[in-house]
């Protein structure tokens, strides 16, 4: 499995755990940090054993966005934005599309500030579960820049276009009980309980059954850009390729033995 100084991995009792690991500088996305994270999740995407995902930072914080020093140097040595944009683009890109396609489910476990494309990384995972001591904010205004890493994709998709459009206007930071009302996070606890509140439930995701799983994820994502009759069709499709699982013959047997289904991936 792939493994880098700024990304770490590990695998245990099917879940892949993701750890960006820069907390001298609050995990910010420099360096080669946005490669390493792209080949992990590549990695992590073509091994079945790892049946769920968790994203979180090491230190204090989840991401804090674009490294705001590296910026700044580049903006002195008179870096194009072109150039600068087209530098980051290809890894940010896949990263972003590949959480979304990867058929594991990806939970974000969020310990500390998740701001600007932080905020926007964790968006784009399925699930997010914070501590109460978790910051956000679309802080992006605040340097002169426009929102990346698909923020303007993904933040009025979970709130709204006019929630949307008021954090990323104004800027500012907010907690995670504001956040978990507004909807952007699924799931609040103690600062102290995070991990292990994560691992429980990346537990409960990766003992679900795999095939069936990857496709509600394709499922909905695909669903939220087209119509009702497509969105039948769709489900109709994959409803058709669990039936012919044993992990759907399981867990319909479990069901009727009043017992807790041993789902397989198969």
């Amino acid at each position: 499995m792939t493994h880098s100084a700024y990304v770490q991995v590990d695998v245990q009792d099917s879940v892949a755990t993701v750890t960006l690991n820069r907390p001298e500088r609050l995990n910010a996305l420099g360096a080669s940090m946005r490669e390493d994270l792209l080949a992990a999740l590549q990695a992590i995407a073509a091994t079945p054993e790892a049946r769920a995902v968790v994203l979180t930072g090491a230190g204090r914080a989840f991401c804090a966005g674009g490294d705001v020093k590296e910026m700044n140097e580049r903006k002195q040595e008179g870096g194009a934005a072109r150039s600068w944009n087209e530098e980051l683009r290809p890894a940010r890109d896949q990263v972003l599309t590949l959480l979304r396609q990867m058929p594991q489910p990806v939970l974000a476990g969020i310990n500390g500030p998740a701001t600007g494309a932080g905020m926007n990384l964790a968006l784009a995972c399925d699930l997010r579960i914070a501590s109460d001591e978790a910051t956000f904010g679309q802080v992006f205004v605040k340097r002169g820049l426009h929102p990346d890493w698909g923020g303007t994709f993904f933040l009025p998709r979970l709130v709204g276009p006019a929630k949307a459009m008021e954090l990323i206007l104004g800027g500012d930071l907010f907690g995670a009980e504001e956040a978990l009302g507004m909807g952007l996070i699924n799931r609040m606890v103690p600062h102290a309980e995070l991990e292990q509140a994560t691992a429980q439930w990346a537990a409960e995701l990766a003992a679900g059954p795999p095939v069936a799983m990857a496709l509600a994820k394709r499922s909905v994502y695909r669903n939220m850009e087209g119509d009702l009759p497509g969105a039948l069709e769709t489900e109709t499709y994959a409803q058709r390729m669990c039936w012919d699982t044993e992990d759907a013959t399981e867990g319909i047997q479990a069901f009727v033995e009043k017992r807790s289904p041993q789902f397989r991936g198969r």
